[in-house]
């Protein structure tokens, strides 16, 4: 409410200006063009205050795709036209929105049910991706989850600890696009201490449009767990803030994923892509750690213990009072108390798993062990069975911890 950012502001004016614009004939297109270069305009006034806010960016690539598309000069008038009405003989093709507005109905009404997917990030962070591979990343400051043709999902990771290398999400935003009869353009935003039910413009569902109930939030736990539901692309979100940090899990069809205008010239985003090799936690890498702080030993004085009082032997322990199975989830969670000694961390990696299970499709896939380079392709490491990399965690853990 106190952003010096007005870009929400920007977009409402330009929003109402040109409601039903998709309607009218091309004698309105001078008309469309004025109302564009005010919401340019607009943009320029706030650009100095909006420089990291996602709902900015997004604006300003809309501007110019919509410029091109209706051939618009970025020089002539910039006053704000009169706020439009449907024509007549509109309301007709309105009363089809609901159906338009419902994906499996409008996307699929004569072919097979279509492919969900999954997606979450949670913990110090860990990602799991469209296509079912887990990943530790650093990935610290602002990054983007999801980019497609229906919306934007971005995280912002800050250090756990000063000096840390251990990150966790603390601000997300999320970018609702305007969707033909369905919903308007809506932002919602999170950070610490602070998990609204609600969209930036204070609204709970996709705005004034016949299918705005098409996309709406719900408080399941204030302050701690909501979920949005976006029907009309067949998604569902689940926020949670979790101790201090946000977790994000998504369920969405594989082809809302893969709506992309251009795949090739498309920039990274983590849920289909995966994280930068850069900026992933390698376990190889990790076990060269060992070896080094394991000569580091014999040749000179110990490095410092964590703070905290969390042991190999404590951390399994307290990781499996919620996740019985040693798959990957409870590897995370096992790692985080030895890195960060907040056992909210293993809270995170209980909720995560608790919303894979709630939108997975595949419940074949729900649990995912560490693949080694030391196993053939398609084995995988035995969930009963301790992993051997497990010293190698706690030697990263006290690395970390010892720079600190």
């Amino acid at each position: 409410v106190t952003s010096p950012c007005k870009i929400l502001k920007c977009n409402s004016e330009f929003w109402a200006a040109t409601s039903g614009s998709h309607h009218l004939g091309t004698e309105e297109a001078p008309e469309f063009c004025t109302a564009l270069r005010a919401y340019a305009h607009c943009t320029r006034r706030t650009a100095r205050t909006c420089r990291g806010d996602l709902a900015y960016h997004s604006a300003v690539h809309g501007i110019d795709d919509l410029m091109d598309q209706h051939n618009c000069s970025k020089d002539g008038p910039t006053s704000q036209p009169r706020l439009r009405t449907f024509p007549p003989g509109d309301s007709q093709e309105r009363s089809d929105s609901p159906e338009i507005c419902h994906y499996e109905k409008s996307f699929h009404k004569h072919s097979a049910a279509p492919n969900y997917t999954h997606c979450g990030l949670f913990g110090d962070p860990h990602l799991r991706t469209f296509t079912d591979t887990f990943q530790t990343c650093k990935v610290q400051g602002a990054w983007p989850l999801i980019d497609n043709n229906y919306l934007n999902v971005q995280v912002t990771n800050t250090p756990v600890l000063p000096g840390s290398a251990a990150t966790a999400t603390s601000k997300l935003t999320i970018i609702f696009k305007s969707f033909q009869e369905c919903v308007d353009q809506k932002v919602y935003q999170a950070e610490m201490d602070e998990l609204p039910a609600a969209f930036a413009d204070g609204s709970k569902n996709g705005g004034d449009k016949h299918g705005a109930n098409s996309l709406k939030i719900t408080e399941k736990v204030s302050g701690q767990h909501i979920e949005i539901q976006a029907k009309y692309i067949g998604t569902t979100i689940v926020v949670r803030q979790v101790g201090r940090y946000l977790t994000f899990a998504v369920r969405m069809p594989e082809e809302v994923v893969n709506a992309v205008e251009d795949r090739d010239s498309q920039g990274l985003y983590l849920c289909l892509r995966g994280c930068p090799l850069n900026q992933q936690i390698d376990f190889q890498t990790i076990r060269s750690a060992q070896a080094t702080e394991g000569r580091a030993r014999r040749k000179g004085p110990s490095l410092p213990a964590p703070p905290e009082a969390f042991t190999y032997e404590t951390a399994t322990a307290k990781c499996r009072e919620k996740l019985p199975v040693e798959d990957l989830y409870f590897q995370s969670c096992v790692f985080d108390l030895l890195t960060t000694g907040d056992v909210n961390f293993m809270l995170a990696a209980y909720y995560a798993f608790e919303d894979v299970k709630m939108l997975h499709s595949n419940k074949d896939k729900l649990h995912l062990y560490e693949r080694t380079r030391d196993l053939a392709p398609g084995n995988t490491a035995p969930s009963g069975t301790p992993p051997a990399l497990w010293v190698a965690l706690l030697c990263l853990s006290q690395c970390w911890l010892g720079l600190l």
